[in-house]
């Protein structure tokens, strides 16, 4: 740790620099094996596919809102990996594995941040917490799932991850456009917190561009990058502050404004945040109605997202700690931030949307 001097104006409210890892340096210490390179890019081609309108399945995205506790992780991965390889045919199941949180205001900023989860903020442990619990997910046959909010930590860990989002809070930053465009997997646009879909059609298409910008190398060095273009983005709708927009004539006005960009426009359509009103119990209801545009032949639908973790609902981290006082603590497999779903519903709409699928295959014979 360095401490910030103030002999010029610079850094009046910086207390101090704490030193990281290079990438390089936790990457060769957390190495992928070939097998592992071979399932990711092999995974982002098929999800890429998908959304190119050559692949006829579904890519669902399910897991908790966010990681906390790697056992329970792992335990819901290891739940989620024999339905995947069963669905195979139907859906393209992609594990939320998301280690950043988007804060409104503040509050636990994710497992990278503050791992021990109690604001001591260890990132030097987060971020090689955050690459082992992607390496043993990989090693189930598991494509992973994550959000990129801080435009340098991807490089710590992004390597494993086969599908990316860029949030809603975000989607509008000419530095996560410009993120995107070098990313090596498929990436997701979220739309406005307000419900504005036009900034993620505009987001898809400046990141298809190719991009200069100020960022770090692999060695951990200040550089200039310069990206090609990232032609696999789409957008996600999650609703917002005007309402839901998951049902079948919101999805066609989205269609209508991408058709400006591609003569196949598909998009993922995000059941949870403002499209349930962050109810944990109406995601299923919604999941049951983007089932039924898919099973009445709606192709432009190609992915779908979902909350969901071993216990349905959420715990608060406050009241956690006053547990632990009086005995207690977190409840296992529960989520500390957005309210999931619980793992057998989660199973009845896997079903369920690999019918849909299979349904409006048919309707195309």
């Amino acid at each position: 740790m360095t401490v910030a001097t103030y002999a010029s104006t610079s850094n009046r409210r910086v207390v101090a620099f704490h030193d990281l890892p290079s990438p390089e340096d936790v990457r060769s210490r957390l190495p992928m094996t070939p097998a592992q390179e071979q399932r990711v890019e092999r995974d982002r081609q098929q999800i890429a596919r998908i959304f190119n309108g050559e692949d006829d399945r579904l890519v669902v995205v399910v897991g908790p809102c966010s990681i906390h506790d790697r056992e329970a992780a792992l335990d819901y991965a290891n739940r989620l990996a024999p339905l995947a390889a069963m669905l195979e045919q139907d859906l393209k199941v992609v594990m939320r594995v998301y280690f950043e949180k988007p804060r409104t205001t503040v509050g636990w900023k994710g497992l990278i941040n503050d791992p021990h989860l109690d604001g001591s903020y260890d990132v030097n442990h987060g971020l090689e917490l955050a690459r082992r619990v992607l390496l043993e997910v990989v090693n189930l046959n598991l494509p992973t799932a994550s959000e990129f909010l801080e435009p340098n930590s991807p490089q710590y860990y992004a390597d494993l991850v086969s599908w990316g989002a860029i949030g809603a809070r975000t989607t509008e930053s000419q530095v996560h456009r410009q993120l995107a465009s070098g990313m090596s997997m498929p990436i997701g646009f979220k739309n406005g917190t307000d419900g504005n879909i036009q900034v993620a059609v505009d987001a898809v298409a400046a990141a298809s561009k190719p991009h200069f910008f100020f960022g770090t190398s692999d060695g951990g060095r200040p550089a200039v990058v310069e990206t090609a273009g990232n032609e696999n983005c789409h957008v996600i709708l999650r609703g917002g502050t005007a309402g839901p927009n998951a049902d079948a004539d919101s999805v066609e006005g989205v269609v209508e404004k991408l058709r400006g960009q591609t003569a196949t426009p598909r998009l993922m359509i995000d059941v949870s945040h403002a499209n349930s009103g962050k109810d944990h119990v109406r995601q299923a209801e919604v999941a049951g109605d983007v089932a039924e545009q898919i099973a009445a032949g709606n192709d432009a639908i190609a992915g779908i997202m979902m909350e969901s973790f071993l216990v349905e609902g959420a715990q608060s981290l406050d009241t956690a700690k006053l547990r632990v006082n009086g005995g207690g603590g977190l409840v296992y497999g529960q989520s500390v931030t957005d309210a999931c779903m619980n793992i057998d519903t989660t199973v009845d709409l896997l079903g369920e949307l690999a019918a849909a699928v299979r349904e409006r295959r048919t309707r195309r014979q």
